[in-house]
Formats: C-alpha cells, sequence, structure tokens
C-alpha cells in the first residue's frame, strides 16, 4: 500500500488528542467520520475517558489491537514529537497533524518540526500538514472525513488540493452549493512533507478524479510543481486560482527585466507552460468544475446555441464571443432539417430560436441537427421554463443527448425553485449530468472555459532549438568577472558574451582615449554612439553618458573629454564606440533569475516605451519556436511590429531566433542572475543588440 494511499484511503484511522468535549477538533473529527460514514475502524485516543462519541477510546497507540494506517494528532506542538515516535513503532503508514505551533511560529516551532520530521523519516511515515485541515475521500466504498470541517460533499469527480484551508472550505461548499460531487479533498497547511505536486501527481493516477481545482499561494519548490504539472494536465484538466497577483514587487530589482515580472507571476508562467487553466474568480472556478465534471472537450471554438428566450441570447452571445468563441452560420442543410421539427416562428439560424412554446420535439430537432452541423464543435442552451409547456420533457431530451457525449453541452437554465414541477425539471438535468448556470454570462464563461482548454491541449509547444555557438568562451568570460569579484559584466563582456552565441550586435570597440575613440570610430564608420563603460554607473544615459549620431572625429572627441571630465570621479572610466542604427524599432529582451525555476525570458517594446507602458510578455526558459511567436503577439502594441501607417514592419524571424539565443544562453549558463538587452533595433531585414547588461 502506498503512503499516500494510507492517507486518502485508510483502512483504520487513530485520533490522537480525541476529546469529549463537543467543539474541539478532535470531537469534531471523530463525529465528520462517524456522520459520513466512515467503513473502516476508528481508534479514539484519550488517557482518561472511556469512551469518545460512543466509540471506545484507549490510552496510548500501542493499546490499540488492529493495524493503523493514518493518525491524526491534535495535541500541543511540545508533544508532537513524542507522539511521532509512538506512530512509527506502531506501524503507522500517514501522519495528519492538525496541531499548529510549528515553522509558522518562529524558532521553537521549527525547531519542533525538524524534530518531528527527522523522526517520520527514520520510520518511513508520510507527514501531512502540520496545522492543516485533512483530507476526505467520498468514494462510497469508504467515505472518509478526516478532516474538520462541516460541508460533506457528495460524491463525484472532481478533486481539490488548496494550500489555504479557509480558500478550501470555500471551495468545497461553492461546488456543493452548485449541486457538485467532490471525489478527494486535500488542504495540507504546512506542507511540511507531502507537497501540493505529490497530491496533484497522485489525483492525476486517481481513475475517479476527471478534474482537479487547485489554490495556492505560490510554490516551495516551482522546479517540482512544473515536472508534476505538465505530466497530469496532459492527463486531465486541472482548474487553478492563484492569490497574491496584485502586491507590487517588494524588491524593487535593479533590472527592467526584474521588476517589471511583478510579484509572483512565475506562478502565472508555470500555468502557462504546463497547459493548467488558471482562474481569478474562485466562484467562476467552481462553475467551470461543474462542466468539467461531465462534458467533453470541444475539439474546436464553434459554438451552436439554442434558446427560447431572445435577450439571454444576446447576453450569452456577447460573453461567449469575449471568451473567444465564434457563433458560425449554420449549413443549408440543416437550416432545411430544422424546418422539420420547428413551430413556423422559430428563427432558423445560429442561434436556433425555438421560441418560448417549443416543448421536448422542437429541443431535440434542434439538438439532433447541431449535434450533427459540421461547423459546430459545442452547444449552448438558453432554457425558460415557460409555464405554458413540459419542461420535464424538454429536459430529458437534454439529457438524452448529453449522454452520447458527442459535443459539450452547456445550459443556463432560468426557473423559479419555489415551484415543485420546475424542481423535477432541474433535478432531471442534475441527475443527467448536463451543467446548468442561473444565467447567460455563467453558463457562458464555463463553456469558455471547456474551449480555452481544449485550445491548451492542442497547443503543441515543441523543443528549444539548440544553435552552433561558442559556450566555452562565454563561460571563461563569466568565471574570470567571478574571480575578480564583479557582478556586473564590462560591455566588453558583454558583447564577448553575445558574439558568442550568434546574437547580432553592431560593429563595436571599447577604448581608453579620446585619440582611441576618434580611430575607432573611423574604422567602424560614421555615424557612432559612444557610451561610458564603467561598473558603478547603471543607467548611462541618466546620467549623460550616451551620446548619439555624432558625425564626424571632432565630435567623438568633444564628447569624450566632457563625459571624462563629468563623469571621471565615478572610477575608471573607458569608452564604448558602436555604429549608430537610427530608423528601427527598439524592442527589449531580457532575463531574471527566478528561485528554483530557471529564468524567466521577457520580451516588448523597448527604449523609454518600457518604463511608460511596460508592456511586455514573459515565459519560462528554455523558450520554444512557438511561445517566442507567441510572446511577439501577445504585447498590447504587436500591431506595430508589422508597421502601422506606411511604416515597414520588422524582421519577426530574427527576433524569434534571437529570443531562442537568449533563451539557450541562460540555459548554459545558470549562473545570470539579469540579463537586458535594451535596445534591439529592429528592422525590416535585420535585428542588432545596440545596449545590454549582464549581472551574474
Amino acid at each position: 500500500m502506498s503512503h499516500l494511499n494510507a492517507l486518502f484511503s485508510p483502512r483504520a484511522v487513530a485520533i490522537i488528542g480525541a476529546s469529549t468535549k463537543e467543539l474541539s477538533i478532535g470531537n469534531v473529527i471523530t463525529k465528520n467520520l462517524q456522520t459520513y460514514g466512515y467503513r473502516g475502524a476508528i481508534y479514539p485516543i484519550n488517557p482518561s475517558a472511556p469512551d469518545i462519541r460512543g466509540i471506545t477510546a484507549y490510552k496510548s497507540l500501542a493499546e490499540i489491537p488492529g493495524e493503523v494506517d493514518l493518525a491524526h494528532i491534535i495535541i500541543p506542538s511540545s508533544q508532537v514529537p513524542q507522539a511521532m515516535e509512538e506512530c512509527g513503532r506502531k506501524g503507522v503508514k500517514a501522519v495528519i497533524i492538525n496541531s499548529a505551533g510549528f515553522s509558522e511560529m518562529g524558532e521553537d516551532g521549527a525547531r519542533l518540526q525538524t524534530e518531528f520530521l527527522a523522526t517520520a523519516q527514520k520510520y518511513g511515515v508520510r507527514v501531512f500538514g502540520p496545522n492543516c485541515q485533512g483530507i476526505i475521500n467520498s468514494d462510497p466504498q469508504l467515505k472518509a472525513y478526516c478532516n474538520f470541517t462541516f460541508t460533506y460533499p457528495e460524491p463525484g469527480y472532481i478533486s481539490v488540493v488548496a494550500l489555504s484551508g479557509g480558500v478550501g472550505a470555500l471551495i468545497m461548499q461553492a461546488l456543493a452549493d452548485l449541486g457538485i460531487g467532490q471525489r478527494l479533498y486535500a488542504s495540507n497547511g504546512n506542507a511540511s512533507d507531502v507537497s501540493i505536486s505529490e497530491i496533484i501527481r497522485y489525483y492525476g493516477q486517481d481513475e475517479g478524479t476527471r478534474a482537479v481545482i487547485l489554490y495556492t499561494e505560490g510554490f516551495s519548490n516551482p522546479r517540482e510543481f512544473l515536472e508534476v504539472a505538465r505530466e497530469v494536465a496532459a492527463k486531465k484538466p486541472i482548474l487553478a486560482m492563484k492569490a497574491g497577483r496584485t502586491e507590487q514587487g517588494a524588491k524593487a530589482a535593479s533590472s527592467h527585466t526584474g521588476s517589471l515580472a511583478g510579484v509572483d507571476i512565475a506562478t502565472e508562467l508555470i500555468f502557462e507552460k504546463t497547459g493548467i487553466l488558471s482562474f481569478t474568480d474562485e466562484g467562476e472556478m467552481a462553475r467551470a468544475a461543474m462542466a468539467f465534471a461531465t462534458q467533453p472537450i470541444p475539439k474546436g471554438n464553434r459554438v451552436g446555441i439554442i434558446t427560447n428566450t431572445g435577450g439571454p441570447a444576446v447576453i450569452a452571445t456577447d460573453v461567449l464571443v469575449s471568451c473567444g468563441l465564434d457563433v458560425p452560420k449554420i449549413s443549408e442543410s440543416s437550416i432545411e432539417r430544422l424546418k422539420g421539427t420547428q413551430l413556423p416562428e422559430a428563427a432558423l439560424e445560429n442561434p436556433i430560436d425555438v421560441v418560448a412554446t417549443a416543448g421536448g420535439p422542437q429541443f431535440r430537432g434542434a439538438l439532433d441537427v447541431l449535434i450533427d452541423e459540421e461547423s459546430v464543435d459545442s452547444i449552448f442552451i438558453n432554457f425558460v421554463t415557460a409555464p405554458f409547456t413540459d419542461t420535464q420533457e424538454v429536459a430529458r431530451q437534454i439529457v438524452e443527448v448529453s449522454r452520447l457525449a458527442r459535443k459539450p453541452i452547456v445550459c443556463n437554465f432560468m426557473t423559479d425553485l419555489s415551484q415543485e414541477r420546475f424542481q423535477i425539471t432541474r433535478d432531471i438535468l442534475k441527475q443527467g449530468g448536463v451543467p446548468f448556470y442561473a444565467n447567460p454570462s455563467d453558463a457562458a464563461k464555463a463553456l469558455g472555459a471547456l474551449t480555452k482548454y481544449g485550445r491548451i491541449r492542442q497547443r503543441e509547444i515543441g523543443r528549444a532549438e539548440t544553435f552552433a555557438v561558442d559556450a566555452a568562451r562565454a563561460k571563461r568570460i563569466i568565471d574570470q568577472a567571478k574571480e575578480a569579484g564583479r557582478s556586473v559584466l564590462s560591455a566588453t563582456d558583454v558583447y564577448t558574451v553575445f558574439e558568442a552565441y550568434g546574437i547580432p550586435v553592431a560593429p563595436w570597440r571599447v577604448v581608453d582615449s579620446a585619440d582611441e575613440a576618434v580611430a575607432a570610430a573611423g574604422a567602424i564608420g560614421f555615424p557612432v554612439v559612444v557610451k561610458v563603460d564603467c561598473e558603478e554607473i547603471d543607467h548611462k544615459s541618466d546620467m549623460g553618458g550616451v551620446a548619439i549620431n555624432l558625425k564626424d572625429g571632432a565630435a567623438v572627441r568633444a564628447t569624450v573629454e566632457d563625459m571624462r571630465s563629468r563623469l571621471g570621479k565615478f572610477g575608471r572610466l573607458r569608452f564604448f564606440v558602436q555604429k549608430f542604427l537610427p530608423g528601427g524599432r527598439e524592442l527589449i529582451i531580457g532575463a531574471t533569475a527566478e528561485r528554483e525555476l530557471g529564468h524567466l525570458v521577457m520580451f516588448g517594446l523597448g527604449g523609454i516605451y518600457v518604463e511608460v507602458l511596460k508592456d511586455v510578455a514573459f515565459k519560462i526558459a528554455p523558450v520554444t519556436r512557438l511561445e517566442a511567436g507567441e510572446m511577439l503577439s501577445s504585447i498590447k502594441t504587436a500591431a506595430l511590429l508589422d508597421g502601422v501607417r506606411g511604416e515597414k514592419g520588422v524582421d519577426k524571424e530574427g527576433i524569434v531566433n534571437l529570443i531562442q539565443r537568449v533563451s539557450q544562453l541562460l540555459t548554459d549558463l545558470p549562473m545570470i542572475q539579469e540579463m537586458d538587452m535594451n535596445p534591439i533595433m529592429a528592422f525590416e531585414d535585420a535585428v542588432y543588440a545596440v545596449d545590454g547588461r549582464i549581472r551574474i
């Protein structure tokens, strides 16, 4: 028996700290196991009470006659290490520590946590928590409610994992209010041992789980999560919500890329890279889960709409289109078929308005046509329970077609549930597994989520390309800088690294004096740019350390002498002379190292626009050709890359190539902390990096 099986499907549960006090956690967990109908053995442990809620209590674990798979620990934190020792000796395979007072409480708590984890490891016990709720398994053969919450879920196909117990309980209640069953539930608190990644993997292997809901506030090991999520999301949908998305990045990073990445963009990027569906609203996530629990995934974004009322179809159409769906025309042959089943006043196009007096046969006729219609991938129904029709027959017909599972069906069910006949109509839809919602916007967003997931599933991200580069030369430069104790590379170093990776740069030289600068400019060819090169000067242009479009030797000499007199006080100055390339579109490519995840790569409009518009896109390295293309098309100002009002477009293929070369550079040289190429000058037929900085 795997140790996570012992956690999620325990044959016997011990409750260390079970209490006769009605509202204590030990009493509530015992009561929940009883009330939910747990099929295994329950062993309350209490040194003084003969029984807890009518169940024989034991003074210690050692006294329990049978085997114990899972133990709850609900005693003061100082006693937990000793209790863990007893669990190990008894052969308990998994422990849920409901008690708080560990790493979240400072040094003493952290010491206790280290101590009980060492003991657990010695005996091979898996630890869930501490400071957590626990798990629920609704399987009718088991009914394990190893948790102190208050919602008793019906059996179903959605499994939930939540870092925060409060949000977990909220999601569980939201699903219950919608009448959606659940399969497994887990909220793991401090996650000292069993991680969210492991729980997701377990759900991925669980045959009864059709979709996973995840709530997180970030990951302690993002790389592990990325691997697991990629594997599970390929098999079944993961619907996720990340909280803490608006707090402005706490540390003002020294490079643009760092500060533009925001507070925890990495989590959203992990969701995107692994094919997880991301939500910003917990209610919307729960309602989407209702559709994922019973409906197939649509093959495309074309929706057929059936309605028996006008206005809600208009609202639904607006929301569906805003979710990326298309409402196509249906074929002439479909319209001919509809004429045979619909009332004379029906509107025979898409949306099909069967009108308010339509009954079961009219709805069925429209459904049959849309199920067969080549140009439709999913079906949206507006169903108002008109008092002069047999609404139960309409519901039965919707259920029959839904059970064919050929295309997803989502229903906006508008009714008055104080009337018993409409409650029966609702129950027919519910028992038939048709997802239904009280208003058109909610229903449309749920179908939008199904469609978006279908699109994600079809997206072949591909592998990152590798180019022939001189990695050894680049690494030598970085190693030398490290040995010299420099964290910011000099201009010579930066451009040599770029050249080693085939990153196109405008011709350049680095010189020490005005004479050398004039000679270098002559060799490169006018006009040129002169920049000061000094480790102590970070943003050169702000300090007056950049001069552009210098047309002759005299201008170069005057510029170098002026910079030396103004900026000499900062330290040793060298001068960077480069070909001036006017007229291109200024872009930026940057990178920032993200804890345990590797690098985030950034692309956007460069120059001063970065600061003003913050119009940038991020991806996790390594970046594939498809992802690089998505970066170009996803910025708000993407149209500028194609050329606007007679301007020429830029070499997009060159930019995609450049992003991938940067990605390879970061993969080969993980010691790079931050990198900016700003600006990159993009022309119709070429792209050049004209300024760069690298921090290691």
